[in-house]
């Protein structure tokens, strides 16, 4: 499982995607959120700007990401 530190309060899901560079861009990220590819605790979440906050964890295509602070 990857980890992601937080720098500020949240990251957004977009974000954090292509942080683990799990996406090329944000572009590749806006569609495979809104084709419902990525769940956010163990839910689908279609909201790329979904705000992400420790202990979050992501899943897409087989990965983990978990969010820390």
């Amino acid at each position: 499982m990857e980890v992601i530190k937080l720098r500020d309060e949240f990251i957004k899901l977009g974000q954090a995607l292509k942080a683990a560079n799990l996406v090329e861009d944000g572009v590749e990220a806006k569609y495979v959120i809104q084709d419902g590819e990525v769940l956010v605790n163990g839910e689908v979440d279609t909201r790329r700007g979904r705000k992400l906050y420790d202990g979050d964890v992501i899943s897409f295509h087989g990965e983990e990401i978990k969010i820390v602070k």
